[in-house]
């Protein structure tokens, strides 16, 4: 199964879950656009559920869809690290199709780029670690410890922390051979203390549908999964709740999960916005039916906007003063 030429169909005839859709109505399709990952293929199962008929295609070769059609943005970084992979930017074909593209490709280089990740949060006054780009070896202006990372990671890979300049400027130095440093530069934060563990809130269609614990392998201070640490299903704390919505708000993202850290103090922290974000049944009971609920009824709403926008203003005959 390749993914330039993937095209999978799900369809079933009735709710294995014994629910019905909300008022947000069937439509002609629903595509996510991505890899055949676990996650995609559990969220098109999710939209069959609901009576959709849901695909799962790559962005390379655009898949036929029309007016009336949903299609979701999947697309992540490269494995590389120095920018996103192919077709983010012919989403905009789709929506000229007259197709709802969600995850549309301003909002997921926004989540995918973590230095206009920084400018959009910082814009809409989101809480998040100081954040500098550099390229030239010039060193931020606040002061240490700093984490560097490339601006299109993941993974946790090619993420250092520097506890003074002279550790920042060594690894600068290094990081100069790294081909994603020299087409980007480098992101450097200030460190929000390690204290093992953070928190991933999954949010979907302006509603948060999961959250986990994450806490890192031991000797570990990272608390990505691939690198060894183990989730956990909790409730986000309300403050936590609102912030990750407050961040994908900032971002104009439907699908994302949001990575939150507190301080020593318990100030919450966004550190990173995931517009590619992988999930499972960990998160919460019933997280990719209500991923698929909620993102249908934000694009059935965003149509009655669009369309009430475009109805014609009608003038209030007053009666004329005698």
């Amino acid at each position: 199964m390749t993914v330039a030429g993937l095209e999978v169909t799900i369809e079933r005839r009735e709710h294995a879950t014994g629910r019905s859709p909300r008022p947000a109505g069937r439509r002609r399709s629903v595509v996510i656009l991505g890899k055949p990952t676990e996650t995609n293929c559990a969220l098109a199962a999710a939209f069959a559920d609901l009576g959709q008929r849901a695909r799962l295609a790559g962005v390379t070769a655009l898949p036929r869809m029309g007016q009336g059609d949903l299609a979701i943005a999947r697309l992540d970084v490269l494995p590389t690290l120095d920018g996103v992979e192919p077709g983010i930017w012919r989403l905009t074909r789709l929506e000229r199709r007259g197709v709802h593209v969600m995850n549309g490709s301003v909002a997921l280089f926004a989540a995918h780029d973590k230095l206009s990740t920084a400018l959009f949060l910082g814009r809409a006054g989101v809480e998040q670690p100081r954040t500098a780009h550099v390229r030239d070896g010039s060193l931020p202006t606040f002061p240490p410890p700093y984490v560097v990372k490339p601006r299109f990671g993941s993974w946790g890979r090619d993420v250092y922390l520097c506890r003074d300049q002279a550790e920042l400027r060594a690894r600068l130095k290094r990081l100069r051979r790294r081909r994603w440093f020299r087409r980007h530069g480098a992101l450097v934060q200030s460190l929000v203390e390690p204290t093992g563990r953070d928190l991933r809130v999954v949010v979907a269609g302006g509603r948060v549908v999961g959250a986990v614990e994450r806490r890192a392998q031991a000797g570990e201070w990272r608390t990505n999964v691939a690198l060894g640490a183990v989730r956990r299903r909790v409730s986000a704390p309300p403050a936590a709740r609102a912030l990750a919505l407050r961040a994908a708000a900032a971002l104009g993202i439907d699908l994302a999960g949001v990575d939150i850290a507190s301080d020593e103090t318990g100030h919450a922290y966004v550190l990173e916005v995931n517009g590619a974000v992988d999930f499972n049944p960990t998160y919460a009971a019933g997280v990719f039916a209500n991923a698929a609920e909620a993102l249908l009824e934000r694009a059935t709403e965003r149509e009655w906007a669009a369309d009430s926008a475009r109805q014609p203003t009608r003038a209030i005959a007053r009666p004329a003063i005698q």
